[in-house]
């Protein structure tokens, strides 16, 4: 089941190496499906269902020019997921910080404790 809110769509398209290989290609500009499918031995449905994930979590826009279906990366989603990981940083910090100071108190103290008594 696809994930339903739009930060979750983003870090489930994240998820992919394939997907995160797009976005990197598409982060030079705009390209048309064809030559996103060419670095990779995958075949045209899998590509297009890569690009449909993507598109799905708003990291990419899908344009038709005549015969070509172009790409483009969309950068809001990734600012929003960048977001979230810098509020949550903060946090998650200072959680590691307060476990560093529980440990620091818990650790035994005195001549090396680690080596086994002969």
């Amino acid at each position: 089941m696809a994930p339903v809110d739009p930060l979750s769509r983003v870090f489930h398209a994240l998820a992919d190496p394939t997907r995160r290989a797009i976005l990197e290609r598409l982060s030079g500009g705009s390209a048309t499906v064809g030559e996103l499918s060419e670095p990779f031995d995958v075949s045209a449905p899998a590509v297009s269902q890569h690009l449909r994930v993507l598109e799905g979590a708003g990291l990419i826009e899908r344009t038709t020019r005549a015969q070509w279906r172009i790409c483009t990366i969309r950068t809001e989603p990734l600012d929003a997921a960048s977001q979230w990981v810098d509020e949550n940083r903060a946090l998650w910090s200072s959680r590691f910080d307060t476990l560093d100071d529980v440990l620091a108190r818990i650790r035994p103290t005195g001549p090396d404790t680690t080596k086994e008594s002969s």
